[in-house]
């Protein structure tokens, strides 16, 4: 990405719909393939009831990659959290990580209670940077 172009990121969260661990290499591979083809980066936080994603990129490119994903039957119930430009990536070194949903997060009764819905921006940023400082 040129020095020049601004950098954005943005959170979504979802409800799989259909969740299988073939269904989620299916995902990851393609959005490996096509973030490393659009200088994206990001992570996917996952488990069977709840997505969590940051991508990292330059604007058009993040705001297309949304376009799909809001567009993927896979998505279900697709919730923008937070948006905005960024002086730096949080995984610069990621097409895009996998990271399952830790213990540190919201339990399954919470996600079920609408605690992802409820969740401010800054919470959802800060998942995302515990995470980048767990994988370096």
């Amino acid at each position: 990405m040129p020095q020049n172009t601004p950098m954005m990121q943005l959170i979504y969260t979802s409800r799989p719909f259909g969740f299988t661990g073939e269904m989620l290499d299916d995902i990851l591979m393609a959005a490996r393939r096509n973030n490393k083809r659009d200088g994206l980066t990001g992570a996917l936080i996952c488990r069977a009831d709840l997505f969590m994603q940051m991508l990292e990129g330059e604007r058009s490119k993040v705001t297309a990659t949304f376009g799909r994903i809001l567009r993927d039957d896979r998505h279900l119930e697709v919730s923008l959290v937070w948006v905005g430009d960024a002086p730096a990536r949080l995984f610069p070194n990621w097409d895009m990580l996998d990271d399952p949903a830790r213990s540190w997060m919201w339990s399954r009764e919470d996600v079920r209670g609408g605690a992802v819905t409820r969740a401010s921006a800054a919470e959802a940023r800060g998942v995302f940077e515990r995470v980048a400082g767990e994988v370096g």
